[in-house]
């Protein structure tokens, strides 16, 4: 059985030792100095890191090792009672640990040397720990009075707030937070009988002094160029509350990625973080959290908000070169017209979806030409000046744009590069399209062309690293498809770099169970993929989808183009 460590009357014992102190050799009386308030040692980390756990336990554990190389009271607490005991823990500056295996916790004091430890709901301290335990009253005046402070009630947090709450403690502001379901906190005239923050101590024994803590003082803040991101997992609360004891701050990022929305973008931009600390396996390793942080600290969203392609929205696209009607309805009026017509294409899709839609362009960079051309490539390469007015008209309306490439003879990486400069523009994706790949002996027309998944791989490669060293939110890399063939093993596509959101285009025109047939055929093919565009064909389609027809397709798709 775990016995509680000794409780000591230390008021008692402190008078003792002052009366004692106060007689000199001679009979005489000296003056006496108490000493000062203690106050926590804290540390701040020097570089982004993720405490990669998701036991409660241990995420407090490695919390506390991160913030603090000693404190003159740790609070010990079990989970129900973890809000009493964060707001305890934040107006005293020091950290939470949660009850649990004995050798760990009993090892974590020992590092942090505390003088005391405040037990909280039914914690105990460890056998052998060489420590006073202090019961935390479960009513908030006796805690505040313990804590000497007093203590603000507010609402109670609901379950799954639990993060958000104890984020918002504020040290200067003591809160005592506790869960929906303890109800009303008893006044002065009632006892309270919350089971959440029942004393955990045993009482004084009869005519002894109840244990006290130890003139403590808050520590200065080390950690306020530190910012701390938690998913909201309510497991975490007790590692949020060491941030929040260390004067971090602290970030709710539900599902680990600052770049997910328009409010974590906008939050981490606010807050500008020196170093971020993340909080469980969901924020991946320290390099990942390190850049996504990086790109979503510069604020700049996508059309559709956010800093992430997909998921959650739907691309509505025109398709086809500049200028050029026979490619495509993109070219068949100037850019304003284009751009007006591709906001005219998106919104009747809007009210058919629960994702957010955003009208878009594909434009044919590279166009497959009959000819070798001066480079002898058969490929007609449009110049960044004449694709430059086109893309940030789309940028200043909102829109997405996609850089489609049809390279000829040579290779879909050399050919990206030449658009490098428009590709730093947060809203310009990268379309590759292998029907146009050509060998070194063939020519367009006399056979569908096709490419290998490791020059797809070389394409993402580059353009994933393009985007991480300049901080851009996530680009779209479209593959075009309407035979198995044209990519062999394209289900063996890179799809580990979350710079980039990988999208099958499947472009097959004709009858609708024609097309339906190949839809089937190339998601049979891809099961690794998870999105997928459609194509509506204004000539060649019979009959060409609606958009109520077409978000009908199952799986729905996530990019729709017309040509």
């Amino acid at each position: 059985m775990r016995r509680r460590a000794l409780l000591v009357p230390v008021a008692a014992l402190v008078a003792a030792l002052v009366l004692a102190g106060c007689t000199s050799a001679d009979g005489g009386t000296t003056e006496t100095t108490s000493p000062p308030p203690a106050a926590s040692e804290l540390v701040a980390p020097g570089e982004t890191a993720v405490l990669g756990t998701d036991d409660p336990a241990e995420l407090a554990r490695q919390s506390a090792l991160t913030f603090f190389a000693a404190a003159p009271v740790v609070v010990l607490t079990t989970g129900e009672a973890l809000l009493p005991a964060a707001s305890a823990a934040v107006v005293l500056g020091v950290p939470v640990l949660l009850d649990g295996d004995d050798a760990t916790v009993g090892a974590e004091l020992e590092r942090l040397h505390p003088e005391a430890v405040l037990t909280v709901g039914t914690a105990d301290v460890p056998d052998g720990a060489d420590v006073t335990a202090v019961p935390a009253p479960a009513d908030p005046a006796a805690l505040g009075e313990l804590l000497g402070a007093t203590l603000a009630t507010g609402d109670p947090v609901a379950a799954g707030g639990e993060v958000a709450a104890v984020a918002g403690l504020d040290p200067d502001a003591p809160a005592y937070l506790r869960p929906a379901e303890e109800g009303t906190p008893a006044s002065a005239d009632e006892p309270a009988t919350s089971g959440a923050a029942a004393p955990s101590g045993q009482a004084a024994p009869s005519g002894q002094a109840a244990p006290s803590l130890p003139q403590t003082s808050r520590p200065k803040p080390a950690a306020e160029g530190v910012v701390v991101m938690s998913t909201g997992d309510p497991a975490q609360a007790a590692a949020v509350a060491n941030a929040r004891s260390a004067g971090a701050r602290v970030l709710v990022v539900p599902g680990g990625d600052p770049r997910a929305t328009s409010e974590t973008v906008r939050t981490t931009a606010a807050n500008a973080p020196d170093v971020v600390v993340g909080l469980g396996t969901a924020f991946g390793d320290a390099g990942t959290l390190a850049w996504r942080a990086a790109t979503a600290a510069t604020g700049v969203e996508l059309p559709g908000g956010g800093q992430l392609a997909l998921p959650g929205k739907t691309y509505v696209a025109l398709y086809g070169h500049p200028g050029s009607g026979a490619l495509g309805v993109l070219g068949e009026q100037d850019a304003p017209a284009t751009v007006e017509r591709a906001q005219a294409h998106a919104e009747p899709y809007r009210p058919l979806t629960g994702t957010t839609v955003v009208p878009a362009l594909e434009i044919i960079a590279t166009v497959a030409s009959g000819g070798p051309g001066d480079d002898g490539n058969y490929s007609a390469e449009a110049s960044v000046e004449q694709l430059r007015p086109l893309v940030e008209l789309a940028h200043e309306h909102g829109q997405y744009v996609v850089l489609d490439l049809q390279p000829g003879r040579t290779d879909f990486v050399t050919q990206a590069k030449r658009y490098e400069e428009l590709l730093t523009m947060p809203n310009v994706g990268l379309a590759l399209d292998p029907e146009w790949r050509l060998r070194p002996d063939q020519v367009h027309l006399r056979q569908i062309g096709q490419v290998d998944v490791a020059e797809v791989n070389q394409v993402v490669t580059w353009l994933a690293d393009l985007t991480r060293e300049h901080r851009l939110p996530q680009k779209l890399l479209v593959l075009h498809q309407f035979q198995v063939r044209m990519i062999p093993g394209v289900d063996g596509v890179d799809q580990s770099r979350s710079e980039l959101a990988i999208l099958i285009h499947a472009d097959g025109q004709g009858s609708q169970p024609a097309k339906a047939g190949t839809w089937g055929t190339l998601h049979a093919n891809a099961p690794s993929i998870r999105s997928w565009g459609w194509k509506n064909f204004y000539d060649e389609d019979s009959p060409m989808l609606t958009p109520e027809q077409t978000m009908q397709v199952q799986p729905t798709p996530n990019f729709i183009s017309y040509q």
